[in-house]
């Protein structure tokens, strides 16, 4: 071999070893940028001694919002459709008028750090006043929130402990 064949591999090995760090290092960073804005959706019950309220609260604990994708409502183990008028209507029509709702349609936004309650009543919890409110909230009522970051195509899920 001749230096001249010698030196073309060595630059071809090198372009090739460049590249190559180059896409990983892109890959990478394109890793952290989706995980610096992910959301991250939780759900709990509330009973209401610090904040004064009964309910199923969501919090985005995540660093970025979250897009509501779609959400799946099941009252006692069947589906009963998204999380929406008509089905808010169908979950609370034995309890109190005066609950309060939250719904989260498609597209709706969760920002980075907010706080929500789906449904609650905004008093002290009261055992005898909010047992069927509280049987209702843990043990029959299923919500399901799918959601995305900024990026889309995550299909990320939320919903409640169970017990």
């Amino acid at each position: 071999m001749n230096p001249d064949t010698i030196t073309a591999a060595a630059a071809t090995v090198i372009a090739l070893g460049s590249l190559w760090v180059s896409y990983t290092q892109t890959r990478s960073s394109q890793q952290h940028n989706r995980q610096s804005v992910r959301p991250v959706l939780v759900m709990r019950r509330i009973k209401g001694w610090e904040e004064r309220k009964v309910g199923l609260q969501v919090i985005n604990a995540g660093l970025g919002p979250a897009i509501v994708t779609y959400t799946v409502v099941r009252l006692d183990g069947q589906d009963i459709g998204h999380w929406d008028r008509h089905s808010h209507d169908r979950v609370t029509e034995s309890l109190p008028a005066w609950l309060m709702v939250y719904s989260l349609r498609p597209g709706a936004v969760v920002l980075a750090g907010q706080s929500t309650f789906l449904l609650h009543f905004d008093e002290e919890f009261n055992e005898s006043e909010h047992h069927d409110f509280w049987d209702l909230i843990t043990r029959r009522l299923v919500i399901e929130i799918h959601y995305e970051s900024l990026y889309g195509g995550e299909d990320f899920k939320a919903s409640p402990p169970q017990y």
